[in-house]
């Protein structure tokens, strides 16, 4: 469409080539119309309605259909992102005032496209299931338009205000569901995609769901929960934990062991009880609801959930929702049988609080000279390094192997990354990618991220990285021309596909003796 400059002439043009193109930016959906804002050949609508407001009486309650509205509604701006502590990162962290009503979604597309039915990719936030936001300038999704998918970003509710257990609660709605509320956000934002998507120009029978750390888990919790069967048909999963205990959720009500999570009942009951609010019944529940948000929130975040760790506990088996955890499902094959992509960051997310070699050792049993050999092969004896990358294998890097072993075992196929590019401006400084450093090298917002430090090996990392997720999203498979081959995910190979500094290269992990030793320590492996 050279030459196009103008709507109408843009109008005139599809018709002719056969194209199809957003006439005024508007989209009418279920529950009205919607005005988005186009530019560079994409069509944003932002701060899309999914659920009505979860506030007053709504809180601490599955979301509810939205209201619907008359006349033509501005979709130019974000909607608030959920209540929170902020924590993230600036390019992260949400650019709005944050508030209970949240529950929206974002979308990006194609202004002119020659498919009315393009694959569609689902994004979910990370943050500890305490933090995250979709208003951060490192999520906009208009690079993934720009390649031809519909892209949504979902909003879900955070901390205590999402993740919320109270024997009242249990007596209000004996049958639930109960305790995951952000999680059942998720899942009404997945119905509303199967629902409206298509106007935008989506495919519903073609989404691909993707996330990364907490945006992770709840992709493995999606793939495992029975109510989201069916809302999307592929998963990428960044850098989540999976494993048992570690990742493992609480449980809803019942007893809480020696040294085990509070259940989610107990928790809320000390919550309460640090508000003054004492009881079981409905006027204690009553009490509960009318507490200001900020005071649920509570400094609640990544900094602070160590000291909360007896009045939140993050998701839980509830039995309807969530009925068992992420490593219980897929060692059993109870997963969604679907493609995925898994991998983590070359020094990703870990915590050790070991302060000699024997103690970070101490875990491999009979296994601590061979781990003290793959681990430091060198003797440094660095307690910090070699501590530090002992935990992140047992948080995420292992976990994440576990999941593609599982994809493939069930039949479907799966492809592992690893994440190892370090940004040009700061080579030095690093000694690899941390935890949730490809994110804006997936979105390809690279330039959101690095400002005026951007280097041009750093767009061409980002062009190479998301060109694999979105050929993923189109055919199930991230290869195509113009790019290192990523083999599928063989236990046989043990092949992953490296972004590296040098580029993208597939070979054999290695570091597979260590991971099979964390393996050993996990339990609960084929």
């Amino acid at each position: 469409m050279k030459g196009c400059r103008r709507l109408a002439s843009c109008a005139i043009l599809a018709l002719v080539s056969g194209l199809t193109v957003f006439a005024q930016d508007e989209v009418k959906i279920d529950s009205g119309t919607l005005r988005g804002v186009s530019q560079n050949g994409v069509v944003s609508f932002k701060g899309i309605p999914f659920a009505a407001p979860p506030v007053g009486n709504q809180r601490w309650k599955p979301p509810q259909p939205v209201q619907s509205w008359t006349g033509v509604r501005p979709a130019a701006e974000f909607g608030s992102d959920c209540m929170q502590a902020p924590f993230e990162p600036a390019p992260y962290r949400t650019k709005t005032t944050p508030s209970e009503d949240c529950l929206f979604v974002n979308v990006w597309t194609p202004s002119i496209t020659a498919s009315p039915k393009l694959p569609v990719m689902v994004w979910i936030y990370g943050g500890g299931y305490m933090g995250g936001a979709t208003s951060g300038p490192v999520y906009d999704g208009a690079e993934f338009a720009k390649l031809g998918v519909v892209f949504v970003s979902l909003n879900y509710r955070l901390g205590r205000l999402g993740f919320f257990g109270h024997p009242a609660l249990t007596a209000e709605s004996p049958n639930g569901p109960l305790g995951n509320y952000g999680f059942m956000d998720q899942i009404a934002a997945l119905k509303w995609v199967q629902q409206n998507i298509a106007p935008f120009g989506g495919d519903p029978k073609k989404v691909t769901l993707f996330g990364e750390s907490a945006g992770g888990g709840s992709v493995l919790a999606m793939m495992t929960a029975p109510m989201a069967q069916g809302l999307f048909q592929q998963a990428i999963i960044e850098s989540s934990p999976v494993r048992d205990p570690i990742g493992g959720p609480a449980q809803l009500k019942g007893k809480a062991g020696f040294l085990s999570k509070p259940t989610g009942e107990s928790a809320g009951l000390a919550f309460a009880k640090s508000k003054g609010i004492s009881g079981t019944d409905a006027a204690a529940l009553d009490a509960l609801r009318k507490l200001p948000p900020d005071t649920i929130v509570d400094g609640l975040n990544m900094m602070t959930m160590f000291q909360a760790l007896k009045t939140y506990v993050g998701p839980m088996v509830d039995g309807v929702v969530i009925v068992e955890s992420a490593q219980a499902a897929f060692l059993a094959g109870h997963q969604a049988k679907i493609p995925v992509i898994a991998g983590a960051t070359n020094r990703d997310l870990g915590f050790q609080f070991a302060r000699t070699m024997p103690e970070v050792m101490a875990p491999f049993g009979f296994n601590q000279i061979r781990a003290y050999l793959a681990y430091d092969p060198n003797h440094t004896n660095n307690v910090k390094i070699v501590g530090a990358a002992v935990a992140s294998d047992q948080l995420l890097v292992e976990p994440m192997r576990f999941v593609v072993r599982q994809v493939v075992a069930s039949g479907q196929p799966s492809y592992e990354y690893r994440f190892s590019y370090v940004g040009v401006s700061e080579r030095g400084k690093l000694d690899g990618a941390g935890h949730g450093a490809e994110i804006p090298y997936v979105f390809d917002t690279v330039k959101a991220f690095y400002g005026d430090q951007l280097n041009p090996a750093d767009s061409a990392m980002a062009a190479t990285t998301i060109s694999y997720w979105v050929a993923f999203a189109k055919t199930g498979d991230p290869n195509g021309e113009g790019r290192p081959h990523w083999p599928a995910y063989s236990p046989q190979t043990d092949i992953l596909l490296d972004f590296t500094n040098t580029g993208a290269i597939a070979g054999p992990d290695p570091w597979k003796t260590r991971l099979d030793l964390t393996e050993k320590v996990a339990g609960g492996h084929p």
